[in-house]
């Protein structure tokens, strides 16, 4: 752990915890969140994935929208890189490719506050198998 010596380190410190918190507290029943994951293999990160996702998690916060913003590893789009998984409360998933900050703007605006889809989809071309 770091020493804290200056008021500055004390308040990135509590915001750095209470994201955690927060995190974790979301995390109980995230069914019932928007979850977005975004795609933070090497290809991603060259492309842009952490700062669309720095953008994505300031701007949800922002405007008050309750999600969860999450990084995940390869995806498999490495040609549509950065891309996100964005999953709505009792929805199937949506892969946007391309993402950067401007379609992340367009994808909270259209697709999270109007329940909208956006262009830049890549089709899904995978089958969730059902646990009976």
């Amino acid at each position: 752990m770091t020493k804290i010596k200056s008021l500055a380190d004390l308040k990135q410190l509590k915001a750095e915890v209470q994201s955690k918190i927060k995190l974790r507290e979301k995390g109980d029943h995230p069914e019932n969140l928007i979850q977005i994951r975004v795609s933070m293999a090497t290809c991603g990160i060259a492309s842009g994935a952490k700062e669309t996702m720095t953008y994505l998690i300031e701007e949800l916060e922002h405007q008050g929208i309750d999600a969860v913003v999450t990084q995940t590893g390869c995806m498999g789009y490495c040609y549509a890189e950065p891309t996100i998984e964005l999953t709505m409360p009792g929805s199937e998933p949506v892969v946007y490719g391309y993402v950067n900050r401007a379609k992340a703007q367009e994808i909270i605006e259209k697709h999270i506050k109007l329940n909208q889809l956006v262009d830049g989809i890549i089709p899904v071309n995978y089958k969730q198998i059902d646990n009976p």
